[in-house]
C-alpha cells in the first residue's frame, strides 16, 4: 500500500507541476534584456556635456555640473524598434530626460546628441512622458491639455516609465497612464541615452537625478505591445509648434493641389503626378524633362527664405528643387529657369558625371555650378532625406540631412563667373531675380516629396 500512495503522490505532484506551468503569468516569461547590471556602466558611454554619473546601490546617478551643456549617458548598441521600461526618480528642480532613436554625427552641429526625448519634468508645466525632439524640431507631442498625463508624475518618488518605438509610432506611459501616442517617420534607429540637462549657475551643482531596474524588449513585440487610449498625434505634413511659432507655413497641406499650378499652366497638371499616402509623387514616364505632367510651381513667389523639403528616391532617379523661377523665361521645350537643388541618383543616372563644372550635377549641388561637398550624408536609395535652403541678403547654403554642403552669393563676381560658363549661360540674369516661386521638377523619374515647409524672412539690407 505504501507503494500505489507513493505512486499517486508522485502523479498529483506531476498534475501541480503541470497545472501552474500553463498558468504562469506571461508576465514572467517576457524575454527581457536589462540595460543596466545595477553595478557599473558596461554597455554604456558618456556624449555631450560633463555631468557626473556613477552607480550608487543599484541606480546610475547622474550629477549636475554647471558651466557644461547637456550631458548623456549613452548605449554603446542602437536600436530601432523596441519597447523600453525604466525607474526614474531626480531632484524636484531639475529636468532631464531620456533619449530614444538618438545620433551623434560628426557634420550635425558638431557631433550633438539630438532625437526623440521623453520628457521627465517635475516643473509646475508637469510635461512628464510628453515627447520632445533634441536639437531639431523641439516639442511633437506636448501635455499641455491633457491634465490626467500631468498628474502621473510622482515627485521625488520613483517613476515607472514605458516606452514604446515600434516603426513610426511611439507610445508612452508614466506610472501606468498614457501620456503620449506619436505617429513620426522621421528616424527608426538610434541609441537610447539617459539626460542630465545643463544647469544656469554654481548654486545648481550636485543635483542628482536617479535611473534603475532599465531593461529592454526587442523581439515579438507585436505580443507585448499595449494599445493606448490617446488620439495618435501625426507630424507628417504638418507644422510643428516651433515651426508655427517661428513663421513657417506649409507649403503642401499633404492632400492637394492648393497652392500649386503647373509651371507652364494656369492648374495643376491632369496627370503626371500624384498624391497618396501624405506624398507628393512625380511620376515615372522615361526620364524626359518635363514632358509628361510638367514641372509645378508655388503660386506665390519668395524673396529671402529659409525651405525645407523631404525627398525619397527611386533607383536612377533625376528631379530637383527650384527657386527664384522665372516661369516666363522658357515656353518651350524642358524645366521651367531657375537656381536648382539637385535631386539625384549619383550612382546610377549619368548626369553625375555630366556638367560644365565638375560634379555639380551630383545630389544637393546647385545643378550644373556648383557642387556639393562629396562627403555629403545621403541616405540609401528609397530612403528619406531633407533638404534645406537658405537663401538671405543674397546668400545661399544649401543643406543635406542636417549637414552644410555648399554656399554662394547670388549676383557675385565669382556667381556670374560660373554662369557664363554653364548651360545657363543663354538665360539673362540667371538666378538674380528679387523674388519667385518655388518648383518641383519633372524629370521623368518617380521621385516623392513630403514635409514641404517653408520660412519667409525680411531682407536685411
Amino acid at each position: 500500500m505504501k507503494k500505489k500512495h507513493s505512486l499517486y503522490t508522485f502523479l498529483a505532484s506531476c498534475t501541480l507541476l503541470l497545472f501552474f506551468g500553463c498558468t504562469e503569468s506571461p508576465k514572467d516569461t517576457v524575454p527581457w534584456l536589462a540595460l543596466f547590471d545595477g553595478e557599473t556602466l558596461n554597455g554604456w558611454h558618456q556624449k555631450g556635456g560633463a555631468a557626473k554619473y556613477t552607480v550608487r546601490e543599484g541606480s546610475i546617478v547622474g550629477s549636475t555640473v554647471h558651466d557644461t551643456p547637456n550631458s548623456f549617458l549613452t548605449t554603446d548598441a542602437a536600436y530601432d524598434d523596441f519597447i523600453l521600461e525604466l525607474q526614474v526618480k531626480g531632484d524636484s528642480t531639475c529636468n532631464s530626460g531620456i533619449q530614444i532613436r538618438s545620433n551623434s554625427f560628426p557634420y550635425y552641429r558638431n557631433g550633438v546628441v539630438h532625437g526623440y526625448q521623453v520628457e521627465i519634468d517635475p516643473s509646475k508645466r508637469a510635461w512628464s512622458g510628453g515627447i520632445y525632439e533634441e536639437q531639431s524640431r523641439g516639442w511633437l507631442y506636448p501635455l499641455a491639455d491633457d491634465i490626467t498625463a500631468q498628474k502621473a508624475f510622482k515627485q521625488n518618488d520613483w517613476n515607472h516609465y514605458r516606452i514604446e518605438a515600434i516603426g513610426d509610432t511611439l507610445k508612452t506611459w508614466v506610472n501606468g497612464t498614457p501620456t503620449a501616442h506619436l505617429i513620426d517617420e522621421k528616424t527608426g534607429s538610434g541609441f537610447i541615452c539617459l539626460q542630465v540637462h545643463s544647469i544656469s549657475g554654481e548654486q545648481e551643482d550636485g543635483r542628482e537625478i536617479l535611473w534603475k531596474d532599465i531593461r529592454i524588449l526587442t523581439d515579438s513585440l507585436d505580443l507585448y505591445a499595449q494599445n493606448t487610449p490617446l488620439e495618435p498625434v501625426a507630424t507628417k505634413n504638418k507644422l510643428t509648434i516651433n515651426e508655427a511659432n517661428n513663421g513657417w507655413q506649409l507649403l503642401w497641406d499633404g492632400s492637394t493641389a492648393r497652392g500649386w499650378r503647373g509651371a507652364k499652366l494656369d492648374t495643376f497638371p491632369e496627370h503626371g503626378w500624384k498624391m497618396e499616402n501624405g506624398e507628393l509623387i512625380v511620376l515615372s514616364s522615361g526620364g524626359a524633362e518635363s514632358a509628361a505632367g510638367g514641372d509645378i510651381v508655388t503660386e506665390e513667389s519668395y524673396g529671402d527664405f529659409e525651405l525645407l523639403v523631404d525627398f525619397k528616391l527611386t533607383p536612377g532617379a533625376n528631379s530637383g528643387i527650384k527657386y527664384y523661377v522665372d516661369t516666363e523665361m522658357n515656353k518651350g521645350e524642358g524645366s521651367a529657369i531657375g537656381l536648382e537643388y539637385q535631386i539625384l541618383d549619383d550612382a546610377l543616372h549619368p548626369d553625375a558625371k555630366l556638367g560644365n563644372h565638375e560634379g555639380s550635377r551630383t545630389v544637393s549641388s546647385l545643378y550644373d555650378l556648383i557642387r556639393a561637398a562629396p562627403e555629403k550624408p545621403i541616405k540609401a536609395i528609397g530612403e528619406w532625406n531633407t533638404a534645406y535652403i537658405l537663401s538671405r541678403d543674397k546668400h545661399v547654403e544649401h543643406w543635406l540631412n542636417g549637414m552644410k554642403v555648399l554656399e554662394y552669393e547670388r549676383g557675385s563676381n565669382a556667381f556670374r563667373n560660373l554662369v557664363a560658363k554653364s548651360k545657363y549661360k543663354v538665360w539673362p540674369d540667371f538666378g538674380e531675380l528679387e523674388k519667385g516661386p518655388i518648383l518641383l521638377q519633372d524629370h521623368g523619374d518617380e521621385v516623392s516629396f513630403k514635409n514641404i515647409k517653408i520660412r519667409p524672412l525680411e531682407n536685411t539690407k
